[in-house]
């Protein structure tokens, strides 16, 4: 409103200047002499003006007029275009300008403008990728989808742009929420240029979002063959959606294949712990428990992992604990001063009831370290070698408000997950998880645990038996906790 009114009085300005001008020149009683061969011509000051604004357009008719004839002679030289072309360079020139004040709104991030003159420029030039192309990208910036889509459909008819339109409706389709329409559409554009590396991202997002791991596996087999993804990453991500495509056919019933993808999986990413344990069910399934125990030793030769253990114990569900003991030995001489080992043979010896033997397997972890996991292992060795129920108690409480320890945590938004998934639950990342300690993984607990002083007496292990305990909680946690660990073990 302020720069309109501002137009208006400079419009105004404008006529009451040449209106004063004017009047000051017939006041003046000037005059103008011009001489022509032997004519001579005398003028006032606005018959002047007159004439040179006259002489200046016939001059510019003249000048049109030899064009015209140079454009007919060119034609009859044998130039079809010439005549044509003399008639539409004007109104190309100003099709060329409303095009370059679309670009220059565009940039400028004014999208309403930026319509508006590539709709003029559509009208004014014969260009209609171009323009097409202009009337889409700034009906999408200004939010105008209907406009948008109609003019992406435009561009599906020309092969240099059908690309870009499929991209456009791939676009539009995901602001209306429909991501079916829009993962078909990213697949065809990724038909028509395999290594367009946007639209493999996006295809692959599409796809693991809605669970079409086979299809997701072929999309990262494209991006890997056009360069955009080393050998390494790609077979971790291809073993990753192997695992997720196994566990989609063992929902729907389909064993065989999915022991087959479990294996595939394995035999991709070795190191990766979900798909170890998955091949060693499987195998193990098949009655080849032997293959099962490689697959799981070489996980373990990597990183020591508690699930990995879990599959390696149901290897041999019946065995005595001795017997356990002795082959669990060699998955714990691979890395016998981890915190992993250590923990699991204390409850390897907990469960054999050797609890002296246990303690020393579980050395300074509690101080070192003191994990839930550890001081609940140290509580049952305490309650196993007869020790009184206030000590137990102690441990346990202080297990209640300790790290939780090693978890599947996202490394990008640092989501802490139960149990290990290729996508993240939070950020919705894909293969983020990594097996490590959370940042900031204590503190009291939602139950109020601070409290517990005044109901467990001393959260540290008295050095002496003091006082009568009132209702003392009792000690079957402990014992749950161990019979918990045989059969983890």
């Amino acid at each position: 409103m302020f720069w309109t009114l501002i137009k208006i009085l400079l419009f105004v300005a404008v006529v009451l200047g040449l209106a004063y001008g004017a009047g000051q020149l017939m006041d003046s009683n000037q005059t103008v002499g011009l001489r022509i061969l032997d004519m001579e011509f005398v003028l006032g000051p606005i018959q002047a003006i007159i004439a040179l604004v006259a002489f200046t357009v016939a001059l510019w008719v003249v000048l049109k007029l030899l064009s015209l004839a140079l454009a007919v002679l060119r034609f009859m030289t044998g130039d079809e275009t010439a005549v044509r072309r003399f008639f539409m360079r004007n109104r190309e020139k100003r099709g060329l300008d409303a095009l370059l004040m679309a670009l220059i709104a565009q940039a400028e991030g004014d999208g309403k403008t930026a319509i508006v003159k590539a709709e003029k420029a559509h009208k004014l030039l014969n260009r209609p990728v171009m323009t097409n192309l202009l009337v889409a990208q700034a009906a999408e910036m200004k939010g105008n989808r209907t406009l948008a889509e109609e003019s992406y459909k435009a561009l599906l008819g020309d092969n240099r742009s059908r690309f870009v339109g499929v991209q456009g409706l791939m676009r539009a389709k995901l602001d209306q929420g429909d991501k079916d329409k829009a993962r078909a559409l990213a697949a065809k554009a990724l038909e028509m240029q395999p290594a367009h590396e946007q639209t493999q991202n996006m295809l692959l997002q599409l796809q693991t979002e809605a669970e079409d791991w086979s299809g997701a596996r072929k999309t990262l087999m494209t991006k890997k063959s056009s360069g955009h993804l080393p050998r390494d990453v790609w077979r971790r991500r291809d073993a990753i959606l192997a695992l997720q495509d196994a566990e989609g056919m063992a929902a729907k019933g389909d064993l065989g294949a999915a022991r087959a993808a479990a294996i595939e999986a394995n035999r991709l990413s070795p190191d990766l712990i979900p798909a170890a344990v998955a091949a060693a069910q499987a195998l193990v399934a098949q009655g080849k428990g032997s293959y099962a125990a490689k697959v799981i030793k070489k996980a373990w030769k990597v990183q020591p992992h508690p699930e990995l253990a879990a599959a390696f114990a149901a290897i041999e569900p019946e065995e005595t604990t001795t017997q356990r003991r002795v082959r669990f030995e060699k998955l714990l001489r691979m890395h016998p001063e981890a915190d992993e080992t250590r923990l699991l043979r204390s409850e390897l010896l907990i469960v054999d009831e050797d609890f002296p033997a246990a303690r020393r397997a579980l050395g300074d972890l509690c101080t070192r370290n003191p994990t839930v996991r550890a001081l609940t292992i140290m509580a049952a060795i305490e309650r196993g070698e007869g020790a009184d129920d206030a000590v137990v108690r102690g441990w346990l409480a202080r297990a209640l408000t300790a790290r939780r320890g090693p978890q599947w945590i996202c490394a990008k938004c640092q989501h802490v997950h139960s149990t290990w998934q290729a996508i993240c639950e939070n950020c919705g990342a894909f293969d983020t998880l990594e097996w490590r300690d959370a940042p900031d993984s204590a503190g009291p607990s939602a139950t109020q645990t601070e409290l517990l002083p005044l109901i467990v007496g001393s959260l540290t292990p008295p050095a002496e038996e003091g006082g009568e305990i009132v209702d003392e909680p009792s000690a079957e946690p402990v014992e749950d906790s161990a019979r918990a660990a045989q059969k983890t073990a």
